[in-house]
C-alpha cells in the first residue's frame, strides 16, 4: 500500500503536467508510448503472441495510432498504414505458415488497433475546441469510480459481482463506484462553471459519470478476462505497486472513447 501512494504522489502531479500545461504534443507521444507498452502487454506477457519482428509491427502500429490522431486522422495515411501492417503480419505468416498460426496474426491486428484507438480518445479529447478544459475528465470517472468500488467493496461489499473473472468485485463496490465517479464528475462541472464560466448541465454531468463508471468496470473486467485465461496475476511491472500500463490504465481504455462520444453528442458544458 505504501508502495502504490508513493508512486501514486509522484505520478499524479506528472499527469497534471501533460494534460494540463505541456504543449498537447506531449500527451500524444505519452499515448503512443502507453498504447505501445500495453500492446506489448496484452501480447507477450501473456504468451498469446511471441513471435519477436509481429510484436514490434504490432508496437510500432501502436505508437503511430495515437499520433495519426493528433496530426488530422489522414485517410490516405491511415489506408497505407494498414496496407503496411497487413502485408507485414502475413508476410510473416507466409514465411513460416506451418509454425504461425493465423490466430497470432489476428490477435496482432486487433491489439495493434484496438488499443490504441480507444487509447487516443485521450487525444482526441485534447485537440477538441476547449479540449485543454476536458482532458481530465476521462482520469476523473475512471479513478474515482475505481476508489468508491475499493472502499465500497472493502466496507460494505456482500454480493459478488463476478466472481470467476474477478472474485474481489461485489455490488456494493460498484454502487460505491457509482455514486463516486457522479460525485468527481458534479465537482468537474463546478470547477467549470464557477473557476472558468462555462455553462454546465448538470443533468448531463450525472449521465458521464453513470456511463463513465460503467464503461470502466467493464473495461476492467475485459482486461481481466484475458489475465485469467492465461493464467497472469498482472499484465506488467512498469508501475511499482500497480503493475503495467495495462492494469492500471484498462478502465481509462473504454472511459476515454466513451467521454469523447458524450462530449460530441451531449456537451456537458459550452
Amino acid at each position: 500500500m505504501l508502495k502504490r501512494t508513493i508512486v501514486a504522489l509522484i505520478l499524479v502531479p506528472l499527469l497534471f503536467i501533460v494534460t494540463l500545461w505541456a504543449p498537447k504534443i506531449v500527451l500524444a507521444v505519452f499515448v503512443a508510448a502507453f498504447s505501445a507498452i500495453a500492446v506489448n502487454e496484452l501480447l507477450y506477457n501473456t504468451k498469446l503472441v511471441r513471435h519477436p519482428r509481429m510484436l514490434l509491427y504490432t508496437m510500432v502500429m501502436a505508437f503511430l495510432i495515437p499520433l495519426w490522431n493528433y496530426f488530422g486522422n489522414s485517410y490516405a495515411a491511415a489506408l497505407i498504414g494498414m496496407i503496411v501492417f497487413y502485408v507485414l503480419l502475413f508476410g510473416e505468416l507466409m514465411l513460416a505458415h506451418t509454425k504461425i498460426p493465423f490466430s497470432q496474426a489476428a490477435l496482432c491486428m486487433a491489439a495493434g488497433i484496438m488499443v490504441p484507438y480507444l487509447l487516443s480518445g485521450l487525444v482526441r479529447i485534447m485537440i477538441m475546441d476547449d479540449g485543454r478544459y476536458f482532458i481530465m475528465l476521462p482520469f476523473v470517472i475512471a479513478f474515482a469510480s475505481d476508489i468508491g468500488a475499493y472502499f465500497a467493496g472493502v466496507t460494505l461489499g456482500k454480493h459478488k459481482l463476478c466472481p470467476v473473472v474477478s472474485p474481489k468485485k461485489t455490488v456494493e463496490g460498484l454502487i460505491g463506484g457509482l455514486l463516486l465517479a457522479v460525485l468527481g464528475t458534479v465537482i468537474y462541472g463546478l470547477i467549470l462553471q464557477f473557476a472558468f464560466a462555462f455553462k454546465v448541465n448538470y443533468f448531463y454531468v450525472v449521465i458521464y459519470g453513470l456511463i463513465g463508471a460503467l464503461g470502466g468496470v467493464f473495461g476492467d473486467l475485459s482486461f481481466s478476462v484475458i489475465k485469467r485465461q492465461t493464467g497472469i496475476k498482472d499484465y506488467g511491472h512498469l508501475i511499482p505497486g500497480h503493475g503495467g500500463i495495462l492494469d492500471r490504465f484498462d478502465s481509462v481504455v473504454v472511459v476515454a472513447p466513451l467521454t469523447e462520444a458524450l462530449l460530441l453528442l451531449i456537451p456537458m458544458a459550452v
